[in-house]
């Protein structure tokens, strides 16, 4: 089990610092990642979340950094941390994973034959929640692009 210790700051920003680089987070189930994703979308309106950030520990070199300045993002990782809890790897893997997901689905135009918007939201196929889920993540947090689309069907 990687540990993950969380530190507050004076204003109320959060920081977990993760024994492990990203890429050394545990993978996920499909499921986990569809309640994280519901958790998200129902959870997270309104929410004034602090600024809050992940520090991942390298065997060899400077820590890793990732901070969640945007609003919606902290949003989101407090709606994971209540349904997965932040202060373990699993919760944090999670986390990344959603995020990364949310992101991946803004930018990459060959995902877009994996979800459909409407006006309810996001309808995400299961292959792509399936891949988000065991895809490898890099060092920076995000997915091994080249590794999750290995994991869909052609």
């Amino acid at each position: 089990m990687t540990p993950v210790r969380t530190t507050f700051g004076p204003d109320g920003e959060v920081l977990h610092l993760v024994a492990v680089p990203p890429a050394g987070l545990p993978t996920v189930t499909k499921r986990d990642l569809e309640q994280a994703w519901e958790a998200a979308q129902s959870g997270s309106a309104g929410i004034a979340a602090p600024p809050r950030g992940f520090r991942f520990a390298r065997p060899a070199g400077v820590p890793v950094e990732l901070i969640l300045n945007d609003r919606d993002a902290a949003a989101w990782a407090v709606a994971v941390d209540g349904i997965a809890d932040l202060s373990t790897a699993h919760g944090v893997s999670l986390c990344l994973r959603l995020l990364s997901l949310v992101e991946l689905m803004s930018r990459a135009a060959w995902a877009r034959a994996w979800f459909t918007l409407g006006r309810a939201g996001a309808e995400i196929a299961p292959a792509l929640l399936q891949a988000a889920a065991l895809a490898p993540l890099d060092d920076s947090g995000g997915f091994d692009e080249t590794g999750l689309r290995a994991l869909l069907p052609p």
